[in-house]
């Protein structure tokens, strides 16, 4: 009876092996093993950058933006995705990684083509700019520019992992502009401590190196002039630590309010440092989303370096 069971077994396992090979995946998923069998389904299962995209836009309150910027600037929704690159900028550097890496999806939170539109009309006789779409289209890469929807999911992506990269989440409200710290820090201090934090050679500022620093205005990227003074005047800050200014207008606002007596002091951290830890927060959304498909960040750094 012993061996006879065996070579039942035998034959049994044999029957379904060639059964499921037969069929496919359906006597797997029909079997007590289906969950195993999901598993192997869900690594095998193309998945497009439309459907990557979609995915992130239906997470954005209200959804899809009308006029945004965010939009396919190389490639189509339908390119089925070898891996995705997240990334501040996509430049050509950024591209020739994406390439070594074997992907094919850039997810980029700035333009490609130098400015806001990313219109190309004026580009169509420059070689940069001919070399750059070529390159994309010789390896059918994709580039989205996430900048609208980012910043618009709760709490804002860029703002959240700028905050993390600060360990400042204690001090306030992802979703608010201040942070109140527990403890004072000078404003020498706090300029070391985002270099250090920040991987930022230098900054600029304005202010007393020695003046207590304790509610801290933080406005990442370019907001502008006059929502950066308004949210001075609202919020009554120690220093404003921003990405972007115009020289000419919160400069110039700090400079007057400090002449008249106002204790209030500016860092300018450059739109780079400020908004590039966005990007690890879109490939740490792609990780939990998508974790079939290979996600990277690649830092894209400040294009001017200062003396």
């Amino acid at each position: 009876m012993k061996n006879g069971e065996n070579v039942s077994n035998v034959q049994r396992r044999k029957f379904l092996s060639n059964l499921t090979i037969a069929t496919g995946s359906a006597v797997l998923v029909s079997s007590p093993f289906s969950s195993i069998a999901s598993l192997f389904v869900e690594e095998s299962r193309q998945i497009t950058v439309g459907e990557i995209m979609n995915s992130f836009i239906s997470e954005v309150p209200n959804g899809a933006i009308p006029n945004t910027v965010d939009t396919l600037k190389s490639g189509n929704a339908d390119i089925v995705v070898t891996g995705v690159v997240t990334c501040m900028f996509a430049t050509i550097e950024v591209i020739r990684k994406t390439i070594a890496l074997g992907a094919n999806f850039i997810i980029a939170h700035e333009p490609t083509f130098y400015n806001h539109q990313d219109a190309t009309k004026w580009l169509e006789n420059d070689e940069v700019f001919k070399y750059k779409s070529e390159l994309l289209k010789k390896h059918n890469i994709a580039v989205w520019r996430n900048h609208d929807y980012i910043h618009s999911v709760h709490p804002d992506g860029v703002r959240k992992g700028l905050v993390e990269r600060l360990s400042w989440g204690k001090y306030g409200n992802p979703d608010q502009n201040m942070y109140n710290f527990t403890s004072a820090l000078s404003l020498k201090e706090l300029i070391h401590d985002l270099k250090a934090k920040l991987e930022i050679p230098s900054l600029r500022y304005i202010g007393d190196l020695k003046a207590s620093c304790s509610k801290i205005l933080l406005m990442p990227g370019a907001a502008g002039g006059q929502r950066q003074i308004e949210a001075i005047i609202k919020n009554k800050p120690d220093v404003l630590v921003t990405g972007e200014i115009s020289e000419w207008e919160t400069a110039e606002y700090v400079r007057d309010a400090r002449a008249k007596g106002e204790n209030i002091c500016l860092i300018v951290l450059g739109h780079v440092a400020s908004e590039e830890d966005g990007a690890t927060y879109m490939r740490n959304w792609l990780k939990n989303k998508f974790p079939s498909v290979k996600a990277n960040f690649i830092k894209t750094g400040a294009s001017l370096s200062m003396l």
